[in-house]
């Protein structure tokens, strides 16, 4: 249920307000436009049937919210949500990249990138610490060591770091080091991972699943959300089809479909989708052109001897030149890099 309030309610209203719905029983969610103060009301709405919502004080409307995902829905929040991550803004008209090594190897290395990245244009590290490998044999990351590594880099750089969580017994190491916790493909509906990230109120970059359905990731969200995390940044990064010739297939109508759908900012990681390095510049313009509010690209200073995703890596100068061209491309759509 959707309670929007008049343009004028003081806080002593809106106070009022979600009272009433927690007497009621019910969860409460406040969202802040710059017009209006919308609250959620969440759970059992058969519950608030002793309570005239309509005549309390301040209240302008009230309307269900039809969509299974309540919190993320445009229904909810028809405003963009603008995330702000150590003073870089994600979701409104400037497109943010992500870049860096899939995984984190040695200082040496992640310096180098990060510095290279930076200079290229990109405003967020990436660097896998802990590595889901389809395989128990292949590099697992270097766990704290490789997000002490990270801690080092921003400090060099200036950087945002973003790593991926995997288990939820790391989730409060993770969040002490990281700006971002990034929630993998493999565990979008992980739900008891979704619900600790959710607590951790920690802003949240969470992948589309191999086979999931629009429905289902936004309902991933749902759950961090649900924990009154509303920062949460999704990305698609292709999903699994019956097509060999790439890794995954990058669904760009994600974007546009999304877009109607939530509030949230929508990223794309072409280096994922296709998994060979020449594809992603193609990929990376086109992502761009159906409104994503941002990349995340893989970029390693030696792909050849990379321990995790080399072929799908971008050279630092390679990187430089996809940057150049995206920027074109957005500036073409009224956007800027």
């Amino acid at each position: 249920m959707i309670i929007v309030l008049k343009r004028d309610s003081t806080q002593e209203v809106v106070d009022h307000v979600v009272e009433k719905i927690k007497s009621a029983g019910l969860a409460v969610h406040i969202s802040k436009g710059k017009e209006r103060t919308i609250i959620g009301a969440i759970g059992d709405e058969t519950l608030l049937g002793q309570i005239s919502l309509e005549a309390l004080p301040g209240v302008e409307n009230v309307m269900p919210i039809l969509k299974p995902y309540k919190l993320v829905s445009r229904e909810f929040r028809k405003e963009a949500s603008v995330l702000d991550i150590n003073g870089v803004q994600i979701g409104d008209a400037v497109i943010q990249v992500i870049a860096g090594p899939c995984s984190v190897e040695s200082r040496e290395q992640l310096v180098d990138c990060a510095k290279k990245v930076k200079a290229a244009g990109a405003s967020i590290l990436r660097g896998g610490a802990f590595k889901p490998r389809t395989s128990p044999y292949d590099f697992q990351g270097l766990g704290v060591e490789g997000l002490k590594l990270l801690r080092e880099a921003k400090k060099e750089t200036g950087l945002p770091i973003i790593s991926e969580l995997m288990d939820p017994r790391d989730t409060e190491v993770v969040c002490e080091y990281v700006d971002i916790v990034q929630i993998g493909a493999r565990n979008m509906q992980n739900f008891r991972l979704l619900t600790e990230v959710g607590k951790a109120k920690k802003p949240v970059l969470l992948k589309r699943g191999l086979s999931a359905t629009i429905k289902e990731f936004l309902m991933s969200a749902e759950y961090i959300a649900a924990q009154g995390n509303s920062q949460i940044i999704l990305c698609e990064r292709g999903i699994r089809t019956f097509e060999t010739a790439t890794r995954n297939t990058l669904d760009l109508s994600a974007v546009p479909v999304l877009k109607e759908e939530t509030h949230l900012p929508v990223f794309i990681d072409p280096s994922h989708a296709v998994g060979r390095w020449n594809l992603v510049l193609p990929l990376a313009r086109a992502a761009v052109a159906v409104g994503a509010d941002g990349l995340m690209i893989e970029v390693h200073p030696d792909p050849e001897n990379a321990l995790c995703d080399g072929a799908q890596s971008l050279k630092p100068t390679k990187f430089a030149s996809l940057m150049e061209e995206v920027r074109r491309v957005a500036a073409s759509i009224g956007r800027t890099l």
